[in-house]
């Protein structure tokens, strides 16, 4: 067992916290929307927090975890949905939430450490020159922009500009190895990938570089449809309008948004699905022009209406979906789906139409319009109604025989949910990287694995890099 108490004594003078209620809150996420994951995970805890100020103090617990075989797994604020941030070993959590400084705004770009909340850098870079992130969780508001990189996909702005997977949408990363001499180390171009959405398997995150876009004060409108299906075409339409400015476009469908939207209820109709928006400014006429030709209705507009006490748009989007839900009804989880261009639409349907035949409510269609390599299509982030595993795992598999591709939100390690595809490329960076392994131990298989098979053809989020 490593020596917990000779490491507090190597690292005397930094903060460190050892309360084990405090260490058992520090090392949970919000692994707790799966109950798979919530039986499987429940009992973790780590041993201790530490929460460097300083790059050199990040330096000297890598240094003093390696020299004691004392794992370490890295911390934004545990806003994750998978375990990522669980340290399944014990050991160091690093908590990187004093890492906050944002240290430089330019013409598309700004800087910031990896403890830095998205939104407080979105606050920075709008006052210094109307500028802001060109993407953001809907847990923008207490998520690091670290931890976005290291274990976030994309989410409100992806209908633009893609993924974090996509070239160009993060520019350059700066990571501590895990070695007895810890490196620190610039990673830019296709050489990011190694460590976004890694889980801090493949060095400790400490300072991160995004491009910036034009900010606007967006509009948060809630448009209607009697028929779910004519939503999500409304809603692909829309992605498709070159001219409109959007940066959120989530359709969903009834009765989530009666059962689950409670402080906009006054303006849902019965049985209505609603299509979630947010508009530029400079487009609300062509918006309501484009609304009103296919056949979309008004329900709600934030810049004409009561908005006060009203989230925001995107807090009823993305994962968000799955809070309201959760908070209403503890027997719902959530899948994650993609539809693939240019049968998007017709898989949706294929998909879901069974279910709303069913009348059980067991699956509640909720979308995600974004741009995929360069297509506009759809991601899906439905509601589920859980009673079993086995239950659970039949639905899965009725949507990949449909030709839709399941990223399991119920699995922690990277391979298993489909997201990280690891090939010998990352597993050879993470022998250089963490040649003994410390880092966020038991989330890549590739590593504890040897005979792991690189062949797999399963589809992934972030794909190899070994092409």
């Amino acid at each position: 067992m490593p020596d917990i108490d000779a490491l507090k004594a190597d690292l005397d003078g930094l903060a460190i916290e050892d309360n084990p209620a405090i260490v058992r809150q520090k090392s949970r996420d919000f692994y707790w929307y799966s109950p798979v994951l919530k039986r499987q995970l429940d009992e973790v805890t780590g041993d201790i927090v530490v929460t460097p100020k300083t790059q050199d103090e990040v330096v000297r617990v890598a240094a003093a975890a390696f020299a004691r075989d004392v794992p370490v797994t890295v911390r934004g604020t545990g806003t994750g949905n998978y375990g990522q941030a669980m340290p399944l070993s014990g050991g160091v959590v690093l908590n990187m939430a004093e890492m906050s400084q944002i240290t430089e705004i330019g013409p598309g770009r700004v800087v910031a450490g990896a403890g830095a909340i998205i939104d407080d850098i979105d606050i920075a870079t709008r006052a210094h020159s109307r500028q802001e992130l060109r993407m953001h969780p809907s847990t923008t508001k207490t998520a690091t922009i670290g931890g976005f990189v290291a274990g976030g996909s994309g989410g409100v702005g992806s209908i633009n500009w893609g993924g974090l997977r996509d070239i160009g949408n993060v520019l350059r990363l700066r990571i501590v190895t895990m070695e007895a001499s810890p490196r620190v180390i610039d990673l830019t171009g296709y050489d990011l990938q190694k460590v976004s959405h890694a889980y801090g398997t493949n060095g400790i995150i400490t300072e991160v570089e995004m491009p910036l876009t034009m900010a606007h004060d967006w509009v948060d409108v809630l448009v209607g449809f009697d028929s779910f299906m004519d939503g999500v075409r409304y809603a692909d339409a829309l992605g498709n309008a070159d001219g409109i400015a959007v940066k959120e476009i989530a359709p969903i469908a009834a009765p989530a948004p009666q059962l689950y939207f409670k402080r906009h209820g006054k303006y849902l109709a019965s049985g209505q699905s609603i299509v979630v928006v947010m508009v530029a400014p400079n487009s609300m006429d062509a918006f309501t022009a484009f609304t009103g030709r296919e056949g979309g209705e008004m329900l709600y507009r934030s810049d004409t209406m009561d908005n006060s006490g009203l989230p925001v748009a995107y807090e009823l989007a993305w994962n968000h979906t799955t809070l309201r839900a959760l908070r209403h009804d503890p027997a719902i989880t959530y899948l994650q789906v993609l539809y693939p261009f240019p049968n998007h639409i017709d898989l949706v349907e294929k998909v879901h139409q069974p279910f709303v035949d069913a009348g059980k409510n067991e699956l509640m269609a909720h979308l995600e319009f974004v741009r995929f390599d360069g297509q506009v299509t759809c991601f899906g982030l439905p509601m589920l109604r859980f009673t079993n595993e086995k239950r659970l795992d039949e639905i899965m598999a009725k949507h990949e025989d449909m030709g839709c591709p399941i990223f399991n939100p119920h699995r922690y390690t990277l391979e298993e949910g489909g997201m990280k595809q690891t090939d010998e490329v990352q597993l050879a960076f993470k022998r250089e990287a963490d040649p003994k392994g410390l880092l966020n131990p038991g989330k890549m298989i590739a590593w504890d694995n040897p005979d792991y098979d690189f062949s797999k053809t399963q589809v992934y989020l972030f794909p190899g890099l070994a092409s």
